[in-house]
């Protein structure tokens, strides 16, 4: 049976919980709901754990328990435990750049300044892991200082109108990801990329 590993990034506790940049874990707690699969804390993985198979599928969700600036070592730990290739991993990460709403699904590239993504690549050694990106926008620009408040943006809490966006993002992208025994991967990266929340 093919086994897929899904890797939300975010910060673990309940001050962190509803922040842009906990979309990781907020996405891929959505998908284990609508399965009915509970996350359970795994020490040896350094992660909560859930799973449930679809489409002749085994789907391996993990909530990095390392804080995000040391993700790395969760998805080293999370490789080495189950002794697979970095290519069955998907990373899915919030990202200032992208506008609000918007979809990158790529299969390598830097950290663009993501502290989760960079403790990856350093762990990893390497850039090639698959990671799906989620545009939570710029942070407002602060007149006095005139430049931007990134760490209060990212960490702040997703704002109702934000959250009626994020959810049709988390339902096209839990979409795909079931699709991902089904579909070729350069169909679903197609799909996602092409996403324009303003469609639904």
């Amino acid at each position: 049976m093919n086994e897929i590993f899904l890797i939300g990034l975010g910060n673990p506790g309940k001050k962190y919980s509803k922040s842009r940049h906990n979309i990781g874990f907020l996405l891929l707690e959505n998908l284990s709901k609508k399965y009915n699969s509970k996350f359970l804390l795994k020490d040896k993985l350094k992660s909560s754990f859930s799973e449930f198979q679809l489409n002749n599928s085994i789907f391996r969700l993990f909530l990095p328990n390392t804080f995000m600036n040391n993700s790395g070592y969760a998805v080293r730990a999370i490789v080495d435990w189950y002794k697979i290739d970095l290519d069955q991993i998907f990373i899915i990460v919030d990202d200032k750049d992208l506008p609000l709403g918007k979809i990158r699904f790529r299969r390598k590239g830097s950290s663009g300044g993501h502290n989760g993504l960079k403790s990856i690549i350093e762990q990893m050694h390497t850039e090639n892991f698959k990671r799906i990106r989620i545009g939570i926008g710029s942070p407002p620009l602060i007149k006095e200082k005139d430049n931007f408040n990134t760490i209060s943006h990212v960490l702040g809490n997703i704002s109702p109108e934000e959250k009626s966006i994020l959810d049709k993002v988390y339902r096209r992208v839990i979409e795909s990801l079931e699709q991902l025994n089904i579909k070729k991967e350069d169909y679903i990266i197609n799909e996602l990329n092409s996403f324009d929340k303003d469609q639904l």
